[in-house]
């Protein structure tokens, strides 16, 4: 005897622990119900369904026949042998089972078109054997997985582009396996923060940018290195990014070291970068300590292509910005005194400052010229011997004693650069921006 208020009592502790609805779970007995019916008294071909009653737990079998003609599939003769068969005959064989003629179903169904289901009720049946019963649990599992799979990719797929948060389970050939409870995220080695170590069970939060479903289950690729990462948390403190009133244009990462970010304001009345500095400082120094103590330069955005380059090199002050639409290039002049913070450590300020504006930039001092990637590996490759070559050692002390210096103040520096307003604009893809940051961080 069924133990009803058991059954329902477990129907909705699936429902409320793994997010499956009721109908599903309800459905998927019915079907382990007609699969076990099936295996116990079916016929082959037969088509059996099962209807169960949740409160009386009656339950009631059904056997399916499709309406179908000669058109459809192919009546054997009652004289035909194997040899007289048509092997370029693709229809299948008709099946008293399984088929119904159509004028045979319009005899009980005046209306009965072809590849309609006639029922048949069949004789009800409560005992069952072993077979017939590991079949119907076979069959439930199933089902619930299922259930489960979808629910999970209802609840995470409209969450793509948004930050999660989970536990570490494990760390497995440098891959770092992420427990949700009901769904398992996985951050590969190269969307990882260089230098950044995690332990079992600390908890830890990260961008989600794909919903995957495979063999095993459902599996979120998640992402540290991400720019949209950088986004997504300055949304969570920044409410004036997160309402639309501060828009983030364009970002550009070298993960683990230093980030630079455009932002704009649609409101005369609001600072994009006070907005995203905050007061003291305390929204940037929340997203670096997130980051890993990342460096984060906010700078704000321009239409007029001279005056952005000139805010994307800061600290560094620019005192002229020559704009070569034809080259998609910008030469820029600075101080002597300030060639060396421009270029950055390694040539970083101005790479990501490329990166961030889309533009070739030409860095010139009174000495001499540094050319500054734009777009591509082999400009970055050339900026960093050009350094090595044309810097000489009391330079390059000065470069890392002012970055040194510099670092820290690198957020707050682009409340005092003013903004000009002037059409044209190319903003870089962010999607490129993505790619290029994670080859040059590895490079």
């Amino acid at each position: 005897m069924l133990d009803l208020k058991v059954l329902k009592s477990a129907l909705s502790q699936l429902e409320e622990e793994r997010k499956i609805p009721q109908a599903k779970l309800l459905d998927a007995i019915e079907q382990s119900l007609a699969a076990a019916y099936k295996k116990e008294y079916g016929k082959r071909g037969q088509i059996v369904r099962a209807r169960f009653d949740l409160d009386s737990g009656a339950t009631i079998f059904e056997q399916v026949k499709v309406v179908v003609d000669e058109s459809i599939v192919r009546i054997p003769k009652p004289d035909e042998t194997e040899e007289d068969i048509d092997i370029e005959d693709t229809r299948p064989r008709y099946n008293d089972e399984h088929h119904i003629l159509l004028e045979d179903a319009r005899i009980m169904k005046a209306d009965a078109q072809l590849e309609d289901e006639i029922v048949f009720p069949l004789e009800d049946k409560s005992d069952f054997g072993r077979i017939a019963a590991q079949t119907a649990k076979q069959v439930i599992i199933q089902k619930i997985r299922e259930a489960e799979r979808d629910a999970i990719i209802t609840e995470f797929g409209g969450h793509e582009g948004d930050i999660v948060s989970g536990f570490v389970q494990k760390i497995e050939r440098g891959n770092v396996i992420i427990d949700f409870n009901r769904a398992t995220g996985i951050i590969p080695f190269d969307e990882q923060i260089p230098g950044e170590r995690y332990r079992r069970g600390e908890r830890i939060r990260a961008y989600l940018f794909a919903v995957e479903e495979t063999p095993r289950g459902v599996t979120l690729r998640l992402s540290r290195t991400h720019p949209r990462f950088i986004e997504a948390l300055f949304a969570l403190e920044a409410p004036e990014i997160a309402s639309g009133v501060v828009e983030i244009r364009s970002i550009a990462r070298e993960a683990g070291s230093r980030s630079k970010i455009a932002v704009m304001s649609h409101d005369s009345n609001v600072d994009p970068v006070g907005s995203c500095v905050g007061q003291k400082g305390i929204r940037v120094t929340t997203v670096m300590s997130e980051l890993g103590a990342e460096k984060i330069d906010i700078i704000p955005w321009s239409e007029d292509p001279a005056t952005f380059v000139g805010n994307a090199l800061s600290p560094a002050k620019a005192m002229q910005v020559d704009i070569n639409e034809e080259a998609h290039s910008a030469h820029v002049e600075v101080p002597d005194d300030q060639l060396s913070l421009a270029i950055g450590k390694g040539g970083q300020n101005v790479r990501l400052a490329a990166k961030l504006t889309g533009w070739k930039i030409d860095i010139k001092g009174i000495e001499g010229e540094v050319v500054a990637g734009g777009e591509d590996d082999e400009d970055t490759i050339m900026d960093e011997e050009t350094l090595v070559d044309e810097t000489t050692p009391e330079v390059a002390e000065e470069t890392v004693e002012e970055n040194d210096n510099d670092i820290e103040e690198d957020a707050i520096v682009g409340e005092e650069i003013v903004t000009e307003e002037a059409p044209v604009e190319a903003k870089k893809d962010e999607d490129d921006d993505y790619e290029e940051s994670k080859v040059e961080s590895r490079s």
